[in-house]
């Protein structure tokens, strides 16, 4: 069953974090599953650890800082199993028989292209792991749990490395509708990413996340949607900023709306060349669908 499966990381200056998640992965390792990581110019000290402890892995390292997108761009060019795992360093399954759950998953349903995993978020893990929710078709995925079936990843082409951070899984999502491939979620694969979400508004990138969320959505938009949504849906999303930095009185907020909006000029030769508009028909399939399923919490009923 192992070498069915290739485990792709990304990492950048998460030592310790992923420690622990290849810890958790060393059953897999012995299974025969292929471990391939990707180091972004770390500096604390990963790429010495993983060729110490851990031969066995496939170690690829960028020599600058080139973004998680163009990392994981790296990694799917790197897979030669008929499926690609895609987990985050901080991250790692809570769920048992993985592997058997997803190479199942992908025999009963053929136009299953990617799978997305249910996500605990939290520093510790549940105190429950059941759920009742059922598996389903749904808009995308979370880039930092999810599998691919290779064979459609080489259909599609490559997430926009250019996006730096955030958008590239809606991307590729409709990518993969255009080719009438499909996004499920699996919620008998449990996953516990390991991070307090919360915390994360503390952090000094929070602004700079939040501008790249911005226009990771205007990209999506101005690439797919077709003219008569696109336009609507861009001045809608720059009203919610405007009244947003109004309400908190951040200017921060502001500031961030114009740095995205400088993005979207300065990348809007990249845009036109990459368009690939959906048919209305194809629009009105992905507005029909559930969003994408982040985020996981044991209370939850369905």
């Amino acid at each position: 069953m192992g070498s069915k499966f290739s485990i792709l990381i990304t990492t950048f200056n998460r030592l310790e974090e992923l420690k622990y998640t290849l810890t958790s992965l060393e059953i897999l390792i012995r299974d025969g599953v292929r471990i391939i990581i990707c180091d972004d110019a770390s500096t604390d000290g990963t790429s010495a650890f993983i060729q110490e402890k851990y031969p066995e892995i496939q170690l690829l390292i960028n020599p600058v800082n080139k973004g998680l997108i163009y990392s994981r761009n790296r990694l799917m060019g790197q897979v030669q199993t008929p499926y690609a795992i895609s987990i985050d360093d901080d991250a790692n399954f809570l769920s048992e028989n993985v592997l058997e759950e997803i190479a199942n998953y992908f025999e009963k349903k053929d136009e299953c292209g990617v799978i997305s995993f249910r996500v605990y978020w939290g520093i510790t893990r549940p105190e429950k792991n059941h759920s009742n929710e059922d598996s389903c078709k749904v808009k995308s995925f979370l880039g930092g749990a999810h599998v691919w079936r290779i064979q459609t990843w080489k259909e599609i082409p490559n997430y926009p490395d250019w996006y730096r951070f955030y958008g590239e899984e809606n991307f590729a999502a409709l990518q993969l509708l255009k080719k009438r491939w499909e996004v499920h979620y699996l919620p008998s694969v449990l996953v516990h990413h390991r991070v307090d979400n919360k915390a994360r508004k503390k952090d000094a990138d929070y602004y700079l996340r939040a501008r790249r969320s911005i226009r990771a959505d205007w990209y999506n938009y101005f690439t797919f949607y077709p003219q008569n949504k696109l336009i609507r849906l861009f001045l809608y999303s720059i009203k919610m900023q405007l009244l947003k930095a109004k309400k908190t009185k951040d200017i921060k907020v502001l500031k961030n709306l114009f740095l995205a909006l400088s993005d979207m000029v300065k990348n809007s030769n990249r845009l036109q060349e990459n368009r690939n508009s959906l048919t209305i028909t194809e629009y009105n399939e992905w507005k029909q669908l559930p969003d994408a399923k982040i985020y996981w919490e044991p209370n939850q009923l369905h």
